[in-house]
């Protein structure tokens, strides 16, 4: 529940916060970032490129504002003029999304579902006018869409159309993971009227599906069912001749699959994917014959992973990788594996990129003191940036944010990254937030870190250090870093957390007796194990959809194959004990760290009894604080502003309390804040 503040104190909060967007951002520059100004925080998603590369395309993430609506943030499209940098809105005022340049036409193509429409259907927009049209619509949601070269027909997905059934009785149970819908795959020519959609004749769950460049053939994505599980462990790659619908080959790869991409010459797809079944991303690049489906993996030992590749020859690939806690932007080729670095490591953090003609590029990508932005090279692999989503933040003080290196207890090296107190003062110790990245496979870059369920700069304005650790499992490092922590769940992986703790008081920034720890979904699993099991060296913790028994665990997630193959290795009636043993539960008679739980009621990758399993062992078994909050309506993390906002209250505020507050008693359950909007 939200309660607002004392009339008086509520009409000097408001009268302080109304005198900063009055006279500007510099008003509040001193006080460093606010909760409020995040959950305002627009970024741009995604970016695209016309072929002649005069226009640029990128969406924005406008979130809600919290005070008005509980709801997820809506995506907005607009378009650049390269040679202008100028920008114009396109769609503003819904979500859209599948934006793509049709070919052959001067126009833009995305998905929506406007006022009016029973179904997400793909619109046609003139650049020019900025007027749309619809274009094709099925009987089903459009998920996703493909052009053919020649600008007429698309390939694409859609879930299976099924008959509503009339039941005798005036109630129907819900039969778990059975009688469920397929998304299927289609071939439409959208320029003749009339024409029904042809189905693609393959059996699953269709994921992706890609058209050779000379239309003879596409590429499909597809998984023996729609269980999470087996979009990450058994996604398969067919090729399908567009005449004859035959499957005329199958790519030869097992395990994770990202991005596919046809060769200009239509002979080859180049995939990111995972090196084996055990490689816990898809994160390696693999070359198939398109008339073999025989595979080639390039660069196994790439001390990195990559993240998107597109072709800007018949044997070359451009490139964009993680790198530690970077990235870097090259081109590599096709047969030999050979790299040549254009945009090197140290700079902006890329996310995405897009090429067009002339050798034009544009890029997302963000730094440490802006979230993602759009940014162009006009082949001289210079990033110029295009965008400013949030001026305001330019006159807004950042702490200091630094990558950090240490070694772990058995010689590993493990890196991080570090955002100061604003005003650090060397020589003073700080009370620290430890935000541990889920997964175990993902990382965190040295970028733009502060979001609804990440303290970074709003913690460095609050007096905390925030420490970002890479621990051992993380991605960006290279195959061997990513699956070494295989078969050893919460042992070393979670002592190199402790670790970097301890090299933060070694060097005289941490407060030993003022350390917490957050963290959502693996990162949840982390903090659950910090509370209990190293209890003694964490003061707070706050965990967000975590995991606290991993027994239970087990059989009420939808992703028991992806622990097995690429976390645990070890089937769990292997060894009860052992999965017992690695669970916070079993480690609740040493809690004696407060601890925040959070969770969405609606989660089914970590599933809520996780966090009632350990708050109510917390709770019978110790005198230690600890509280429960549920948000229903939300899944495996916050979608919603309102939620969002909620989220960042009570996290922060637990933190004041138990790391700074000389009061060691629970927060009320209600929050204090004004009735106010935070509109910009």
């Amino acid at each position: 529940m939200i309660r607002s503040i004392g009339q008086k104190s509520a009409f000097y909060l408001v009268l302080v916060l109304g005198l900063g967007l009055l006279f500007g951002p510099s008003a509040l520059a001193q006080n460093g970032l606010t909760l409020e100004q995040v959950a305002k925080i627009q970024s741009v998603t995604n970016v695209y490129l016309s072929p002649d590369g005069n226009t640029a395309l990128y969406t924005l993430s406008v979130p809600a504002d919290p005070f008005e609506k509980n709801e997820p943030a809506s995506t907005h499209l607009y378009a650049l003029d390269i040679e202008s940098g100028e920008s114009k809105a396109l769609v503003t005022d819904m979500s859209v999304s599948g934006i793509s340049f049709r070919p052959s036409y001067n126009s833009i193509t995305y998905l929506a579902k406007k006022e009016g429409d029973e179904t997400r259907s793909l619109y046609e927009t003139d650049p020019e006018s900025g007027e749309s049209s619809k274009l094709f619509a099925f009987e089903t949601n459009i998920s996703g869409y493909d052009w053919a070269s020649d600008g007429n027909h698309i390939a694409f997905r859609a879930s299976e159309p099924k008959k509503e059934k009339e039941s005798p009785l005036p109630y129907s149970p819900e039969i778990y993971e059975e009688n469920l819908t397929d998304t299927w795959g289609y071939i439409q020519n959208v320029a003749m009227e009339g024409h029904m959609p042809h189905r693609i004749p393959v059996e699953g769950t269709v994921y992706d599906i890609r058209w050779s460049p000379d239309q003879t053939k596409l590429a499909v994505a597809v998984a023996p069912t729609p269980l999470v599980d087996d979009f990450y462990m058994s996604q398969k790659v067919l090729i399908v001749d567009h005449e004859s619908r035959e499957i005329v080959a199958e790519v030869d790869h097992e395990g994770k699959l990202g991005q596919i991409t046809w060769s200009p010459d239509n002979k080859k797809l180049a995939l990111i994917a995972a090196a084996t079944i055990n490689d816990p991303i898809a994160g390696r690049v693999k070359i198939a014959d398109a008339e073999t489906g025989n595979t080639t993996l390039l660069n196994e030992d790439f001390k990195g992973s990559f993240d998107q590749i597109e072709w800007a020859g018949p044997n070359t690939l451009h490139y964009l990788a993680s790198k530690g806690t970077w990235s870097e932007f090259g081109s590599l080729n096709a047969e030999t594996g050979a790299m040549e670095i254009f945009i090197p490591t140290g700079g902006t953090i890329l996310n995405s990129f897009a090429h067009g003609a002339n050798g034009i590029h544009v890029f997302e990508g963000n730094s440490p003191n802006h979230p993602s932005e759009l940014f162009v090279s006009q082949g001289d692999f210079e990033l110029e940036r295009m965008t400013n989503s949030n001026p305001w933040l330019e006159e807004v003080e950042m702490g200091r944010q630094q990558v950090i290196t240490y070694e772990a207890r058995d010689g590993m090296e493990v890196e991080g990254i570090l955002i100061y107190p604003l005003n650090y003062e060397e020589g003073t110790r700080y009370p620290v937030i430890t935000i541990v990245h889920g997964g175990p496979e993902s990382h965190y870059n040295n970028g733009w870190l502060t979001g609804y369920s990440d303290a970074g700069q709003v913690g460095a304005a609050q007096g905390y250090a925030v420490f970002y650790p890479n621990y051992r499992g993380s991605t960006g490092r290279g195959l061997e870093f990513a699956m070494s922590s295989q078969g050893d769940l919460a042992g070393a992986e979670f002592d190199d957390i402790v670790d970097g703790v301890d090299h933060l008081i070694e060097n005289g920034i941490a407060d030993a007796d003022k350390i917490g720890v957050t963290g959502g979904s693996y990162g949840g699993y982390a903090t659950a194990w910090m509370s209990t099991k190293y209890s003694d060296r964490f003061a707070a913790g706050v965990m967000f959809v975590g995991i606290s028994n991993n027994l239970s665990k087990w059989g009420t997630s939808d992703i028991p194959e992806e622990l097995y193959y690429v976390h645990a290795r070890k089937r769990i009636w292997e060894d009860y004990q052992g999965y017992l043993e690695r669970s916070p539960i079993y480690h609740v008679d040493n809690a004696k760290t407060p601890l925040l739980i959070m969770h969405g009621k609606e989660d089914t990758r970590v599933d809520p009894g996780q966090s009632y399993e350990l708050y109510r062992h917390i709770k019978t078994r110790t005198d230690t604080p600890v509280r429960l909050v549920l948000y229903p309506g939300e899944g495996h993390g916050n979608r919603s502003s309102t939620a969002r906002y909620d989220y960042s209250l009570r996290s922060m505020r637990w933190f004041n309390q138990y790391l700074k507050g000389e009061n060691q008693e629970r927060p009320d359950t209600e929050l204090e804040i004004p009735e106010m909007s935070i509109e910009n």
